[in-house]
This record gives structure tokens, C-alpha cells and sequence, in this order.
């Protein structure tokens, strides 16, 4: 996803944070070794005399030989590293600090973002999505199909619990694979319980280690957001604008426990086919099943889905009260 102008920035001043930072560190070393070693402040002057010398050298007299104030700064520069060494200081204990060695903490080499700059960006998305802390036990890897019975069978579907799961399973792992070129939504569906938010989560994480945006909320929280932005109680506009509508992934979890009334299923129409027509992504769990969305969501909204979003179904036991029996 390319950021919006707010989310660079925000990265570029920690940029401007970290050399702040360092340079600070760096200036309170020199004020250190200049008390205890006064010979290396007037080694660092000769040096800084030179470096003038030499530029002057190339810039106005391009045939003169400046072999020999090569010379004598690597005199000097070997002098400074004995006398540091001999002070029980490293060699380069007053050379510039870098968070990244590779772009001098600039986030770009040459005109190509560094590495350390993409991983900025994950970063941010990990604070913005509102998922920062449970991705680290909500993942693909830590979900269980032990949980789903193949005895368990769903009336709606006539399969066992355990063949719905691989079969969701293996479509939300598809979802992610294909992100970049399926401009896919999905519908998880199923009762309480039953892992629905655990596999939203499991999406989230890999979408944004592969740099991409994700926004969560509940429900509840998805509807009081819209209700503070209608109604004026925020100005976030740029926030809204990304939370709601240029984010790659908005992610709205338990879809059907909000207070329900025209308003919310006005609300919910609006981004749901903003986010179709820009061609985003959405991801929405329930325990409604498809009839109830209907009804209580109207023919509009139901259409919307129904044929734009993938539809995937969870069935079986409460795993965290199976959970509390294993416990």
C-alpha cells in the first residue's frame, strides 16, 4: 500500500527522532572524552582544519596533490583511536551512531527505501490496526483443528465441523496468498465461540508483515465511530478517511451485536460499497446466519455481500468452554 501523507510522516520524524537521539549521545561522548583526554578536542580541530584544506584543494585546484593531507589525517585519526584505546574507550567510541548502519537512519538509500523503512511501515500498521498485542497468540500457526469434532455435523451444510474448519481454513490462507491481485472480501459466519476473530486476527498479522494496511473493530466500535464522525463529535477526517475507507484490509468483527437502527444500517452500507467500488477489502464476522442478515440488514446491504464476498462457514462446540473442560 502506498501511505498516505500523514502515515509518512509519522515515520519520517521517528527518522528525525533517532538522529536527534544519537547525535545527542554522541555530543554528550565528546563532552566525556574532551574533560578526560583534553589531547584528542585539539586532534579533532587539526582534523577539522584539514578536511577544509582538502576541500578547498579539490574544489579550486584539481591538478594540486592532496596525497599528502591524506597522510596526516590518517596520522592524526590513528593518534585519536590510540588515545581513546589507552583510556579504556573503543576505537570508535566518538565515530556517528546509527540505528541503521546501511541508511544512516535517512530511511532511503540513494533514492530506494531501505530495509528498515519497510519495517517502519509494518510497525506502524501493527499500532494503527488496534491488534497489536494478541498477534503474538493468534496466528495461523496456533490454530488448531483439534477443536472441531468430525462427529459434530452441521445441519446447514450436512459436513462435519472439522471438514468446515480445513475448508475455511484453507480459503483464509488463500486470501492472504492472493491479496495483492484478488481484491477478495469475506464473510465468516458461524456461533459464538467458534474461532471466527481468531482467524480474523490470523489474517490481519500476515497482511501487515507483508506491509499491507489492516484496520480492526468490533462491531460496536465501527458504528460509535461513524456515529462521532456524523455527528461531529471528531475532525479526524484524515483518520477516518484511512480507518474507514483507503486501509487495505478493514476488518469489522462481530457484525449484528451493535445497537441496531437505520442509522448504523445506513453506515454500514455507505462503507461497504465505498470499499467495493474502490476495489478494498473487507473482512466481516458474525453469528447471524445469511437469512438474518437479510432481515435485519436489509435487501441493499445483504446484495452487497451476498455477491461481492466470499461466504465461509465455521460450525461445532464452544472451543473456549472446551477449553475450560481440558483446563
Amino acid at each position: 500500500m502506498a501511505l498516505n501523507n500523514s502515515q509518512h510522516q509519522a515515520i519520517m520524524r521517528e527518522y528525525d527522532a533517532r538522529r536527534a537521539r544519537n547525535r545527542d549521545v554522541l555530543n554528550a561522548r565528546y563532552a566525556e572524552v574532551y574533560t578526560k583526554i583534553p589531547e584528542i578536542e585539539v586532534i579533532n580541530q587539526s582534523v577539522s582544519t584539514l578536511s577544509i584544506q582538502k576541500a578547498k584543494q579539490l574544489l579550486f585546484d584539481s591538478d594540486v596533490s592532496i596525497s599528502s593531507l591524506d597522510k596526516e589525517f590518517r596520522l592524526l585519526t590513528t593518534k585519536r583511536e590510540d588515545l581513546l584505546i589507552q583510556s579504556g574507550y573503543p576505537a570508535d567510541y566518538l565515530a556517528p551512531i546509527h540505528d541503521c548502519t546501511k541508511c544512516h537512519d535517512t530511511g532511503y538509500i540513494d533514492t530506494k527505501k531501505c530495509s528498515c523503512f519497510q519495517r517502519a511501515v509494518v510497525e506502524l500498521f501493527y499500532t494503527q490496526s488496534n491488534l497489536t498485542e494478541i498477534f503474538d497468540r493468534e496466528n495461523f500457526k496456533a490454530f488448531s483443528l483439534d477443536y472441531y469434532s468430525k462427529n459434530f455435523i452441521d445441519p446447514i451444510s450436512s459436513l462435519s465441523a472439522r471438514t468446515l474448519a480445513e475448508s475455511t481454513l484453507n480459503i483464509c490462507k488463500s486470501f492472504v496468498y492472493h491479496f495483492a491481485t484478488d481484491n477478495q472480501s469475506l464473510l465468516i459466519t458461524g456461533g459464538t465461540g467458534l474461532g471466527k476473530t481468531f482467524l480474523s486476527n490470523c489474517i490481519a498479522r500476515e497482511l501487515i508483515e507483508n506491509s499491507y494496511s489492516v484496520i480492526y473493530f468490533t462491531a460496536s466500535e465501527f458504528f460509535e465511530l461513524c456515529a462521532q464522525h456524523t455527528f461531529g463529535q471528531t475532525s479526524r477526517v484524515d483518520l477516518m478517511d484511512f480507518q474507514l475507507t483507503s486501509c487495505d484490509l478493514l476488518i469489522i468483527d462481530d457484525l449484528g451485536t451493535e445497537l441496531q437502527n437505520s442509522f448504523t444500517n445506513s453506515q454500514l452500507f455507505i462503507y461497504i460499497n465505498d470499499r467495493i467500488l474502490k476495489k478494498k477489502s473487507t473482512l466481516i464476522s458474525t453469528n447471524l446466519s445469511l437469512s438474518d442478515l437479510r432481515t435485519i440488514y436489509g435487501e441493499r446491504i445483504f446484495s452487497r455481500i451476498n455477491s461481492s464476498y466470499t461466504t465461509i462457514r465455521l460450525a461445532g462446540d464452544d472451543i473456549r468452554e472446551q477449553k475450560k473442560l481440558m483446563k
